[in-house]
């Protein structure tokens, strides 16, 4: 029982560190034209880049759950798959 899963493709991974980049380079840009103190601009940089990193963490937390569930559904697909083969008389392969 093969599920198949569908990968991104080159292009939709290209437009997304683009969209990435350009992002970024407006915030930097948005934060460096500000008419603001120094400190100011500092503390809004170190935001965005906290922002920027723990978005990075939510999504892996985000996809590491998902596949986890996955992996133990497989593992419970096979357990069932083996229990009707026993109960029905026939080999499990």
């Amino acid at each position: 029982m093969s599920n198949y899963v569908q990968k991104p493709s080159k292009a939709w991974t290209m437009f997304t560190y683009a969209q990435f980049g350009i992002a970024a380079v407006m915030m930097a840009g948005g934060i460096f034209f500000l008419e603001a103190s120094f400190s100011a601009k500092g503390f809004y940089a170190m935001a965005a880049l906290m922002l920027v990193s723990s978005t990075a963490g939510i999504t892996k937390s985000v996809r590491d759950a998902e596949e986890g569930t996955r992996l133990y559904n497989k593992i419970e697909d096979a357990r069932t798959e083996r229990l009707l083969a026993e109960a029905s008389g026939t080999d499990a392969a």
